[in-house]
């Protein structure tokens, strides 16, 4: 059995901790948090707000804000343990060297509230040594997770295209919603072509799934489009990313 100890309250830490008390391969023996009131979530486990009252373990993970990753690290009470966080930007280094190094990193958005499914999300891994890298991947596979070795350089590039997949999409869905209101449509019309674009990117490479006035070269779509567009910024957003497509399929005139 990998006994953990969780350092972080936030959405991340959460996610692990429920994911971690169903397999039956793994003990969390301790949730370490600053504030006791972030600690109230955590049930039928012992919990700390003391760096100094943290019990053995196989491993420590650092779930708290990337700013906050390395000041953790340097205040542990220990030597040669093997402690990880689980930043998809922040470097193994950022973690203090008196202590055996990893990264243990979920390749999912994790929002307060909303189950995911472990068995459906990527885990990239890190470590110094051969046998640490060992333990992770066996507590990748006591939670049914997908796992590959991923340097911090690698995981930088990840955690950059992860941002374009994820956060503008969903900043672009949000833009959607917005002008689906002001003209009274529902949002949901839209929902299945959503899915669909997501889906059909598992078959075709996105070059080959784009679809579009900006790829067919349709200026006068383009027009139109631009004048129903109330915000500046929207305007913009519209512009750079119809010359970005534009340009991909070799129609810088747009």
């Amino acid at each position: 059995m990998i006994r953990v100890v969780i350092l972080g309250a936030g959405n991340i830490a959460q996610h692990l901790y429920t994911v971690f008390t169903k397999s039956e391969a793994i003990q969390v023996v301790q949730v370490y948090n600053r504030s006791q009131k972030a600690l109230q979530s955590f049930t039928n486990v012992a919990t700390t707000t003391r760096l100094k009252e943290l019990r053995d373990a196989d491993v420590y993970i650092i779930a708290v804000a990337d700013d906050a990753i390395a000041s953790v690290a340097n205040k542990l009470p220990f030597t040669n343990r093997l402690v990880v966080h689980t930043s998809g930007s922040a470097s193994m280094h950022v973690l203090h060297k008196k202590n055996r190094r990893g990264v243990f990193y979920p390749l999912q958005t994790f929002t307060k509230g909303k189950e995911v499914d472990f068995s459906q999300i990527p885990l990239c891994l890190e470590a110094r040594e051969k046998t640490d890298f060992k333990v992770l991947q066996q507590l990748a596979d006591a939670i049914g997770s997908p796992s590959y070795k991923i340097s911090s350089e690698q995981r930088r590039a990840l955690h950059v295209s992860a941002v374009f997949v994820n956060n503008f999409s969903n900043h672009l869905y949000r833009i959607a919603h917005e002008i689906c209101e002001a003209n009274n449509v529902p949002f949901q019309i839209l929902h299945p072509l959503i899915q669909e674009t997501a889906h059909k990117i598992t078959t075709l490479t996105p070059y080959m799934a784009q679809t579009g006035p900006a790829k067919r070269g349709d200026q006068k779509t383009i027009d139109d489009h631009l004048e129903k567009l109330d915000k500046d910024i929207h305007k913009e957003i519209y512009t750079l990313l119809t010359q970005s497509i534009a340009k991909t399929y070799g129609r810088e005139k747009l």
